[in-house]
């Protein structure tokens, strides 16, 4: 699979083991963060991410802060992307199941590495259950609502 990351310079350790992971596990990183010791806005990072993801670039993203908060309210502004601020195995395991959540966020300051690469290879096992079909077609409504109301 090919997955796009990325983070601020509060989580580029922590970036830098999830991808090491997964390349470990077979997958093909796109590394979009910025090296440590280098400022980066998560605003920014978020949107490197969610266009990968848009565009086909990528199949899914890791997105990363100090918190997870600002990478998943700044991916969520972009239509097609359903981030999802996960804390352990099973909030990974029903963003996928339940919200077809296409992009993780993790908090460098809030999640230890061991747990985030728990959460992340859940997330990446785990399917969409098609019962919860009708909640993410909700979802892509406010994406063309906010479109529209932006006049795009």
């Amino acid at each position: 699979m090919r997955i796009a990351i990325a983070s601020d310079h509060a989580a580029v350790e922590l970036r830098e083991t999830v991808a090491a992971n997964l390349r470990h596990l077979g997958h093909q990183v796109i590394d979009l963060g910025v090296p440590l010791g280098q400022k980066a806005d998560y605003p920014d990072q978020a949107a490197a991410v969610g266009c990968a993801v848009v565009r086909g670039e990528a199949e899914r993203g890791v997105l990363l802060c100090g918190s997870g908060i600002g990478v998943s309210m700044a991916a969520n502004k972009i239509a097609g992307i359903r981030a999802a601020l996960v804390h352990d195995e099973t909030t990974a395991r029903l963003s996928r199941e339940h919200n077809d959540a296409n992009v993780l966020c993790l908090g460098a300051r809030t999640t230890g590495p061991l747990v985030a690469l728990q959460c992340v290879e859940v997330w990446l096992g785990a399917t969409f259950d098609q019962r919860h079909q009708r909640r993410v077609d909700l979802l892509a409504n406010l994406d063309r609502k906010r479109a529209a109301a932006a006049g795009d």
